[in-house]
Formats: structure tokens, C-alpha cells, sequence
């Protein structure tokens, strides 16, 4: 027997109410079932109720889902600061929220110290971990680094970190036209570059009184570049100095101590026992005479040095190695020192405006040490070091007093010394030979 159309299709609706009825709960899986509710557990209806059960808890499901795939959330933190004027770690550290007791920790590593001797220009890295120093890195300069690490336990520990940079060599001639740093500008060679071969030369050739026009220098340096950027200049390893038709080459050596110094091809060291001039001065305002007419007194009066003006303020340095026989003061000389070096030289400072620290009676100074600076204490018209230069007690010229060598290259390193050096005089000749054939075919 046919069921009518209209009956099966009131049978199939009442089917459908039962199984979602059945998956609400509404209905007891079995009339025998009398556990309490909260004791049942529902199991899946066969057929089309899991599909039904899906579509009636799809919020629960994704909730669950995303308290679970949550991430853990980086508190890390890195910044980068340069230091500049006036700035010390105790106020960078409170800038950025580090304790007193954090950057104490820091000096008590082997490094520590430096941390008190920051200069504008350094870089500095601080690495975080909520609100906790976990690293920190100085960088003075861009080859050198002192790396602290957090040990975790309220502690540091503190490595130096050196870079290898690559090296280029670089020459450089220029014929001086007014000034040895005008041409040298024209050149391209930096200013420092140009002090530094003046101090090479300063011995035998004074830079501001001695350079004549047409006079020549010929520099052999290295460039420096890390990762193909440069950032400076190395050492000049060789150079010529043409002064008034006069050559002075000079060539850098380093001795089996590793102590460098700059040599001629003779292996004669281009330093002597003295400074031929302590100060760096802008004129000599009266020079070495012994019948000079006093400018205060308008007397004949012998002076027996020589007068460097320069800046109030201006360092003055011990001309040779020596102990300091007096650092006092008169109404005449103002304030003075005496050095004397060994049993046949002393040299004499006097009208400075103070002495340099530690400087005193007794104290032994080195060639080059600053032990006061430039004034007009005394009798003096203007700030000026009034420098003299005694030779077994006799006043002697300081600007043509013969003055004696320093050591050379020991005798047992002579050999080694021309092996090191012979590549370096050879380029240097090679590009003066240049130079010349250059200038005769203009």
C-alpha cells in the first residue's frame, strides 16, 4: 500500500524535530537512564546529529582555540645611543631605566673601568629582557669593542673584542708653495696626517720657521676600511722631507719588543735627546741674542733664549728625558721650571700660567710630557714660553744647538731592519722618480 505524498512528508518533519530535539538535550537517550544530569554523558547520535551538533557549537570550539594559540609575548628590548658632551653612564643608564646597582655591577668586571672614561662619539648597545640589562656594548671607536653579558645572577662578565680592518696604501707629493698645511690641503692629505709627518721632521725641520717655497714631502700611509668603508688613516710608513734643497727620509720600524719608531735608511733614529722647540707656537717674538735691547727696560740686556708666542693656555712640554730641578716662582720669572737632563744639559721654562699636574721639585719627566702651559707670569709683555738651553752651564742658541742622536737600531737588529724597511724605501723613491718625470714633461 502507497503512502500518501502529504503523510510521508509529516513523518520525515517529525524526524527531523526528534533528532534536534534529541541533540538540544531536551529528550533522555534512554527512558532507563536515571543518573542526574550532570552525571550523563552525551554521546553522538548516529548519522546527520554529528553535523547538527557541529553547526551548534562552533563559538565554544574556536574560543578554546585561540586561548591555546596565543604566543608568549617578547619583552626584549635593544637600544643604540651615542654619547655625547656631558654625558656619563649614571645619567644613559637612568634615561633608559637601568638601576645604580646594575651599572655597579658593570665596573666590578675586568673591563669595568673603561665605563668610567666615556668620550663623546662613543657607541653604546644595550640589549633588555623585561626591564633587565642582559647585555651591553661599547664601541670607542669602530675596531674595538668591550662587550658586557649578564651572567644571570645579578653579575656581569666583560670581554674585548678587536676587528682586523683591510689595508690600502696611499701616496701623496706636494711642492710647497706658502705653507706645508695649505699645500697639503691642495693634496688631499688630512691635517692630522700633515702634524704627523711635521712631528717626524720636527728635529731636523721647523714646520713654521724653516719651510721655504718650493720645498717638497713625499708620504707613504695606509687607508683603513672595514666591510669596504673607510673610516681612517693608519700609520705613515714612510716619508721624505725636501727643506732648502736638503732630503730627510724617514722610515717606520717596529723592533723585536714591538716597539715602533721612525728611522732614516741608515737605521739612525730621527728623534733626538731634545725637542728643538717645547710648545707649539705661532712666532718667535724675540729670538736667542746676547745683545738684545730689553723691552722693558730699554737696557742692553743678553737674552739667552728664545720667546715662542703662543695662546694663554697653550701646553708646554719637557724637551728631553729628565728630573725637574725646580718648579717655583719669582717676581721676574713668574712661574718656572728647570729640568735637567743627565750631567751636561738643562733647559728652563719660565712666565707660565701654571704648572701641569704632579709637576714638582724631584719629579722625573719624559721627552714630550706636558709640565705647564703658556702664560705672561712675571716680567712679560704678553703670553710667550721664554725657553733657554744650557750646555755644561753655557747658554746655547735652542733653535742651532747641535743636538744629540737618540738611539739608533741596536747593531744585532740591523739586518732585520733593512728587511722590513727596504720594500717601503723602494716605493717611496719609485713615486718621488714619478713625480719628477711628471713635473719635467709639463
Amino acid at each position: 500500500m502507497q503512502i500518501p505524498l502529504l503523510h510521508r512528508r509529516l513523518a520525515t518533519l517529525v524526524g527531523l524535530c526528534l533528532l534536534l530535539l534529541a541533540a538540544s538535550g531536551f529528550i533522555p537517550k534512554s527512558p532507563t537512564d536515571t543518573g542526574s544530569p550532570a552525571d550523563a554523558e552525551p554521546t553522538l547520535a548516529p548519522g546527520p546529529s554529528s553535523s547538527v551538533e557541529s553547526l551548534l557549537q562552533p563559538a565554544a570550539e574556536t574560543t578554546n582555540l585561540a586561548e591555546t594559540a596565543e604566543p608568549a609575548i617578547d619583552r626584549s628590548k635593544r637600544h643604540r645611543a651615542t654619547v655625547k658632551n656631558g654625558d656619563n653612564m649614571a645619567t644613559i643608564f637612568a634615561s633608559h631605566g637601568f638601576s645604580a646597582r646594575t651599572l655597579h655591577a658593570l665596573t666590578q668586571t675586568e673591563h669595568g673601568r673603561v665605563l668610567d672614561d666615556i668620550f663623546p662619539g662613543a657607541e653604546l648597545i644595550l640589549e633588555s629582557n623585561e626591564q633587565l640589562l642582559t647585555s651591553l656594548t661599547y664601541q670607542p671607536g669602530p675596531l674595538e669593542s668591550v662587550v658586557f653579558t649578564s651572567t644571570g645572577e645579578g653579575g656581569f662578565t666583560s670581554e674585548e673584542r678587536f676587528a682586523e680592518p683591510a689595508k690600502a696604501l696611499t701616496y701623496k707629493h706636494g711642492i710647497i708653495d706658502n705653507s706645508l698645511f695649505l699645500t697639503s690641503q691642495s693634496v688631499g692629505l688630512p691635517d692630522n696626517l700633515t702634524m704627523r709627518i711635521a712631528q717626524i721632521f720636527q728635529w731636523d725641520i721647523d714646520c713654521v720657521l724653516d719651510i721655504r717655497p718650493g720645498d717638497e714631502f713625499f708620504a707613504l700611509y695606509e687607508e683603513h676600511y672595514l666591510d669596504d668603508e673607510f673610516i681612517g688613516y693608519g700609520d705613515i710608513l714612510a716619508a721624505r722631507f725636501v727643506n732648502q734643497g736638503r732630503a730627510y727620509t724617514a722610515v717606520r720600524y717596529t723592533n723585536e719588543t714591538g716597539s715602533a719608531d721612525y728611522f732614516d735608511s741608515e737605521g739612525l733614529s730621527m728623534r733626538k735627546a731634545f725637542l728643538r722647540a717645547p710648545v707649539e707656537f705661532s712666532r718667535i717674538s724675540s729670538s736667542f741674542n746676547l745683545r738684545r735691547k730689553h723691552p722693558l727696560y730699554k737696557t742692553v740686556t743678553p737674552h739667552r733664549g728664545i720667546d715662542y708666542a703662543a695662546p694663554r693656555g697653550t701646553p708646554i712640554l719637557a724637551a728631553g728625558d729628565g728630573k725637574v730641578e725646580q718648579a717655583s716662582r719669582t717676581k721676574a720669572n713668574g712661574n718656572y721650571v728647570v729640568i735637567k737632563h743627565g750631567e751636561q744639559f738643562v733647559t728652563k721654562y719660565l712666565h707660565l700660567s701654571k704648572f701641569a699636574r704632579n709637576i714638582k721639585t724631584g719629579k722625573r719627566v719624559k721627552q714630550g710630557q706636558t709640565i705647564g702651559y703658556v702664560g705672561a707670569t712675571g716680567y712679560a709683555t704678553g703670553p710667550h714660553l721664554h725657553y733657554e738651553f744650557l750646555v755644561n752651564g753655557v747658554h746655547q742658541n735652542p733653535r742651532t744647538v747641535k743636538l744629540p742622536q737618540a738611539q739608533p737600531v741596536p747593531q744585532r737588529e740591523i739586518a732585520r731592519f733593512q728587511k722590513r724597511t727596504f720594500t717601503n724605501i723602494l716605493l717611496l723613491d719609485h713615486f718621488r722618480d714619478q713625480a719628477a718625470l711628471a713635473s719635467a714633461s709639463r
